[in-house]
């Protein structure tokens, strides 16, 4: 299973970059200026990226800077669920993804394991 999250304000290359600092992985980016396709978007939408992926050993995140307008944005529309090997690996992974975001409940153990929940910068939960 693969996530697809779509942003606006052509910030899609900024969190995909910031996610692959996190989360490691390959990351390729096709910018809408560099498509095939660039002459069906507008000049304000050149800037964005028209498709990207990061595939790492275990995860592949999708997206692109084109906002479905018929959805609301909310935070919370998309969460992504991260599984660590380590409780090091959970701590370091969400101190990184809490910089600049929202911590919504601290790491801490207990009866199902070791867990916490962020809403990063990008306002990705």
């Amino acid at each position: 299973m693969s996530a697809y999250i779509n942003f606006k304000n052509n910030q899609y290359a900024q969190a995909m970059t910031f996610y692959q600092s996190v989360l490691g992985g390959e990351l390729n980016l096709m910018p809408v200026k560099d498509s095939p396709m660039k002459d069906n978007f507008p000049a304000k939408a050149q800037g964005g990226v028209l498709h990207a992926d990061l595939p790492g050993s275990n995860f592949n995140l999708l997206g692109a800077d084109m906002p479905n307008p018929n959805i609301e944005a909310v935070v919370g529309l998309v969460s992504l669920t991260i599984t660590c090997a380590t409780k090091a690996e959970v701590n370091e992974k969400f101190a990184k993804l809490a910089g600049g975001g929202k911590d919504v409940h601290e790491v801490m153990t207990f009866f199902a394991g070791t867990m916490g929940n962020v809403i990063d910068k990008y306002s990705v939960g």
